[in-house]
């Protein structure tokens, strides 16, 4: 296990988790139909997210709510991605910055889920 130090630990852990949610039965059909053929693009900026957040290093400048707002997810979807999540972190990765990855995926995904669903009830 090594701690998340790099760009290529975030590399290596962006990778490693897009893989899983890929071929995973629940999400993987989502991901895959809303990515389609920019996964490289997808993956990069991925890279840039966490390297901000894991590193400090402001690389990434952009609004990671709104491309989530069409989509048909509920709990269930949230709750998978944070899980695969937390797995493919703690399966690769150890330390502070480990554990703040896990943390501040778990936030994310409930503040997603919220306001996807405020969103839902508000156009419903």
């Amino acid at each position: 296990m090594k701690k998340i130090e790099t760009i290529e630990d975030i590399k290596l852990l962006v990778d490693t988790f897009y893989s899983a949610v890929r071929k995973d039965d629940l999400i993987g059909p989502i991901f895959n139909e809303t990515v389609k053929d920019r996964w490289p693009v997808h993956l990069e900026k991925m890279y840039r997210f966490w390297q901000s957040i894991l590193l400090n290093e402001p690389s990434y400048s952009g609004r990671p709510f709104p491309p989530h707002i069409k989509l048909d997810i509920n709990t269930r979807h949230f709750e998978r991605w944070v899980t695969l999540f937390e797995s493919v972190v703690s399966d690769h990765f150890e330390g502070e910055k480990a554990q703040i990855a896990i943390d501040r995926a778990k936030l994310m995904g409930k503040l997603f889920e919220a306001k996807h669903a405020h969103i839902r009830n508000e156009n419903s």
